[in-house]
């Protein structure tokens, strides 16, 4: 039996305001440390591949532990998780800001990781239990989508005006008191409700999951210092596929699995994750590369770099709340394949940028299209992914929207970083070979930062280097917008229209009362 939530209708704008304040503070934290990259790089002495795990660190835990913490939300109550986790990722953070070496900062980004994992996924369930009627949920996912796009693309701004004015410390000094104030009101506003049918943690599940993204996105990060034919890249590939095997096998046989495979048989459920996927891979790849393109490439200062991804993050957030609006009149397929193809399109055109390309007439358009695909594409897919499960079980639903959001993440940093490292390494050997010493081009090859301060003494390196990042920004925006172009495909024969009904085996039910079945 499923503990509903307390009555508190009046407060139902503070507990949205209250679940998007905790959506924003940690997925600003996915980004924010973006901008500090060359200072992190300068201070910590961080190579391009410690960078990344900085990076992926934070995504990674993430990602691995979001199903497992889902389940565990439902079963002791949302409301305490939320707490727990805003505290646990607010001291993380200060600690964070006194690291004093790339590894500590690396296990403390995993620990931050951890805690977010238990947040994010609570606050969609917090939506699910608190919103029940279809339109009016649709449109506070909305109000939630533009949240955590907001966090996501506002990382970057916020980031550059702290490092403008402080050390890298305030990077992380920053997130907690805005984790603090989440969590005064959570305890003034949100109401309790638990599900104490979910079973017990399956801890199976849990650390094959665990081990087989670790590996996975392990090998992406170090395939250009291995190669990517060599025996250690090929054997990391599949040991993580023969992993994934292993995972869905075990947990069509337990009796109570981390994650039911079988719901993926409703394509409102396996679509829609697939979308997100997509999307949030497109989208950690860009703001990775591009933060290091304003600064290294323009020279721009961390604000100054910062506030030109504002369009991104204003347009995401306008099409988040208009997708929450229209994806309940239109249906999921029409709203995720155009934000799919939107999305694919802008960055097809990015691949297609020089090092001059202007930034009012060109790249600001391109932000506005991506992020408008972006946000129609989140708010949508959520939605329906939400669908299948009713508001008892909302963490498991919750949880994998966003194990799927953290894992594109995750793997759009790994993939999109490692791409543009092979590109630009091979680039830059071929127009410095011989005009700088092996030693010295080893370094610039290794770190942009390192090739952008030789470029600041020579200016021939430093044409050289914008060359050598443009090649390696264009193949990574050609695989991105590929593979968003193939997802709107996909989800143009996938995603089901309007009046759809899901299948009786798929339909769940839960206090005799079904899950929506229409799309």
């Amino acid at each position: 039996m499923s503990r509903p939530a307390s009555p508190r209708v009046v407060r139902k704008p503070l507990v949205l305001l209250t679940v998007c304040l905790a959506a924003l503070s940690i997925n600003l934290d996915t980004t924010i440390v973006n901008v500090a990259i060359p200072e992190l790089g300068t201070e910590l002495e961080a190579g391009t591949r410690q960078l990344l795990w900085i990076v992926d660190g934070y995504n990674l835990a993430f990602a691995a532990l979001v199903l497992a913490m889902g389940s565990l939300s439902d079963r002791f109550g949302r409301r305490p998780a939320l707490v727990l986790g805003l505290v646990g990722f607010a001291a993380a953070s200060g600690i964070a800001a006194l690291a004093t070496s790339a590894g500590q900062l690396v296990l403390l980004r995993f620990v931050m990781g951890f805690f977010a994992a238990l947040i994010f996924p609570t606050t969609l369930s917090i939506i699910s239990n608190t919103f029940t009627e279809r339109r009016e949920r649709a449109a506070a996912l909305g109000a939630w989508g533009a949240a955590t796009g907001l966090g996501v693309a506002l990382g970057p701004v916020t980031g550059g005006w702290l490092l403008e004015h402080f050390t890298w410390h305030a990077v992380f000094w920053a997130l907690t008191p805005v984790a603090l104030l989440a969590t005064a009101m959570t305890l003034a506003f949100v109401p309790e409700s638990r599900d104490p049918s979910v079973p017990r943690l399956d801890f199976a599940g849990l650390g094959i999951s665990v081990a087989a993204l670790g590996l996975l996105t392990y090998t992406i990060i170090e395939g250009p210092e291995h190669g990517w034919s060599s025996p250690e890249t090929l054997l990391g590939f599949a040991g993580a596929a023969a992993l994934i095997a292993v995972f869905v096998v075990v947990e069509r046989r337990v009796a109570h699995p981390m994650l039911d495979v079988t719901l993926f048989a409703d394509p409102r459920f396996s679509a829609a994750s697939g979308a997100v996927t997509v999307a949030f891979f497109a989208l950690f790849g860009f703001i990775f590369l591009i933060t290091q393109f304003f600064q290294f490439v323009r020279e721009y200062s961390p604000l100054d770099a910062g506030a030109r991804t504002i369009p991104v993050a204003l347009s995401i957030a306008i099409a988040s709340v208009v997708g929450g609006f229209i994806a309940p009149k239109l249906g999921s397929k029409i709203v995720v394949t155009a934000g799919l193809t939107l999305l694919g399109s802008s960055f097809l055109w990015i691949s297609t940028s020089g090092v001059d390309v202007d930034y009012p007439s060109t790249i600001v358009p391109q932000m506005v299209l991506m992020g408008l695909g972006l946000g129609l594409v989140s708010t949508t897919a959520t939605e329906s992914i939400l669908q299948v499960l009713p508001p008892a079980r909302a963490g498991v639903g919750a949880a994998v929207n966003d194990a799927t959001r953290e894992l594109g993440g995750t793997l759009g940093v790994a993939v999109i970083g490692s791409v543009f490292s092979s590109v630009y390494a091979d680039r830059l050997a071929e127009l410095l070979s011989g005009r700088l010493p092996a030693e010295q081009l080893a370094s610039a090859q290794e770190s942009v930062a390192v090739a952008s301060g030789i470029g600041r003494q020579v200016a021939e390196v430093q044409d050289a280097v914008g060359l050598a990042f443009m090649d390696g920004l264009s193949v990574g925006c050609i695989v991105i917008g590929s593979l968003c172009l193939l997802g709107a495909l996909g989800a143009l024969l996938a995603l089901p229209g309007r009046g759809y009904a899901a299948p009786a085996s798929v339909v769940h039910e839960d206090d005799g009362e079904a899950a929506l079945a229409t799309a």
